[in-house]
């Protein structure tokens, strides 16, 4: 059966969206996860549970779209582009998080976290290298705006979906049956 690649865009664009909303929701839980950690564990849990959703989003589309064969290519094409669409409609609500409600909340609590372990850990030796490194870090996110945070943001998002397309796009892929003359 000859792959239907008519639909990539508009199932990639569908999948995306619904694995964007998936981020949003989970998002919501990494700045509560800061003051209760089990929020934030719950956090980590989410997105670990990101690939598999994709696999699932990519072997429906694979079996509903494409008659239940897919090449590597095509299936990490609509991997990467499901990604794609789900990091651009979550850099919305990463934007309108960072410049509306967050009001330097991470940051701060960031901030708190370095001064905490600072006087935790003074004793060992060699540590004030490394929080004067992360102090470092944290004043050039602060020189950040919100559009440019959120832009890396996003381009982390795509990067890392690219990255995890190829597995996918490995454990999706599926050649048609072959057709061979003089059967059994």
């Amino acid at each position: 059966m000859i792959e239907n690649k008519g639909y990539l865009q508009r199932y990639a664009m569908l999948f995306g969206t619904y694995l964007g909303g998936f981020w949003i929701l989970k998002f919501i839980l990494f700045p509560l996860g800061i003051s209760v950690p089990f929020l934030f564990s719950i956090f980590i849990g989410l997105t670990l549970c990101v690939p598999f959703m994709a696999y699932y989003y990519v072997r429906m589309y694979r079996n509903m779209v494409c008659g239940g064969t897919i090449s590597f290519l095509h299936a990490w094409i609509f991997t990467v582009f499901m990604y794609m669409f789900a990091a651009l409609l979550t850099a919305v609500a990463h934007y309108i998080y960072i410049r509306f409600i967050d009001q330097g909340f991470i940051l701060n609590s960031y901030e708190t976290m370095l001064n905490s372990w600072e006087i935790t850990y003074k004793a060992v030796p060699g540590i004030d290298a490394y929080i004067e490194q992360l102090r470092e870090g944290l004043s050039q996110v602060r020189s950040l705006t919100p559009i440019e945070i959120t832009m890396q943001m996003m381009s982390m998002n795509v990067f890392v979906g690219s990255l995890l397309a190829i597995p996918t796009a490995l454990f999706v892929m599926k050649r048609p049956p072959a057709d061979y003359i003089g059967g059994r």
